[in-house]
């Protein structure tokens, strides 16, 4: 089964560009092209893609509100957004994991890397370089006013899947949290499932922000 593909971007070269590359795939294809975030959301219901990529700056709705409400419409539950812009700025990448992206690449990355990239995210990983994650955890320090969760939230986890949490919130693969923690990868992998079942989190990327919320990322 091929990885269903809407690309939302406001200029149609871009979009058009995105369409030849993800279609040149064979496990991929484009089921649609949306010019704003309103048009997304709409293909989003439509289509129920494995991933929307999304533009940032977009007229009508822009895409960091059309990924927030992509993630909340009951109709698009499973569908995973992959921000791509052409700007690397802390804000975009803070907002954009808020409202619940999956991943954010710059529109500049390779093509090889973006493929990889969907594939990634459509498999169910949260897509954060640890360089942005370290900015990340920057701009929530420098934000005491963003409202935290309640630390108890991670009362479910064991001593050892909170250790897990706080290496996905570093940005770590479960290769590199097999090594930091001296476990093996499956078994990382295996810890890295639980935390996402215990905590009811969607992928890598909401586990991030739940780390950043609760204070585990930052406490250590």
């Amino acid at each position: 089964m091929k990885i269903g593909v809407v690309i939302a971007d406001d200029q149609a070269l871009v979009r058009g560009g995105f369409r030849v590359l993800v279609d040149s795939a064979p496990d991929m294809e484009v089921l649609g092209e949306a010019a704003n975030g309103a048009e997304a959301l709409a293909l989003a219901r439509l289509h129920r893609p494995t991933v929307m990529l999304m533009d940032i700056r977009m007229p009508v709705v822009d895409g960091i509100q059309a990924t927030a409400q992509i993630s909340v419409d009951p109709a698009t539950p499973d569908v995973r957004v992959l921000i791509l812009t052409t700007f690397d700025l802390d804000e975009y990448v803070y907002a954009a994991l808020r409202a619940g992206a999956s991943g954010f690449m710059l529109k500049d990355t390779s093509p090889e890397e973006l493929l990889s990239g969907i594939r990634i995210v459509a498999g169910g990983d949260g897509l954060l370089s640890p360089r942005m994650t370290r900015r990340l955890i920057q701009e929530f320090a420098r934000r005491p006013e963003v409202k935290r969760a309640d630390p108890a939230l991670l009362d479910v986890l064991t001593e050892r899947e909170r250790e897990v949490l706080e290496q996905v919130a570093r940005g770590l693969s479960n290769s590199e949290i097999a090594a930091e923690l001296n476990i093996s990868p499956s078994t990382a992998k295996t810890h890295v499932s639980r935390v996402l079942m215990k905590l009811d989190a969607r992928d890598r990327a909401q586990l991030v922000v739940i780390a950043y919320d609760t204070g585990l990322a930052t406490s250590r």
